[in-house]
């Protein structure tokens, strides 16, 4: 199977992007003085997702050319819950709605990529 450097731009550049809301909405609810770190961490934490979303093409849950949808999500879910399980795993689970966007953002991104490519 060949690698699809263009689903690895896409993925990546959409978890930047999304890295950035991230960084706001932390921002927003824990503040950006102090939490410099933390921030980075988040959004570079939204940067491996959109890395490792799109590595994993050829990663089928479920056979057939049909099912690319479905796949997208579960991959996308799956993927998602084990890298921002990071951020709430060193946050003694205290940063719950980041876990959440980080769900949701695995979903987005694998569905975005598997979308355009």
């Amino acid at each position: 199977m060949e690698f699809n450097n263009k689903r690895l731009k896409i993925t990546t550049l959409t978890g930047a992007l999304l890295g950035i809301f991230c960084i706001i909405g932390v921002g927003l609810r824990l503040g950006f003085k102090g939490n410099e770190w933390y921030l980075f961490g988040m959004w570079y934490n939204r940067v491996v997702m959109g890395i490792t979303i799109g590595f994993a093409e050829n990663w089928k849950i479920i056979p057939g050319k049909e099912n690319q949808t479905k796949n997208a999500i579960i991959r996308g879910l799956i993927l998602g819950t084990i890298i921002t399980s990071a951020i709430l795993f060193s946050t003694n689970f205290k940063d719950i709605p980041s876990w959440g966007a980080g769900l949701a953002y695995g979903i987005i991104i694998d569905l975005i990529a598997t979308k355009k490519t």
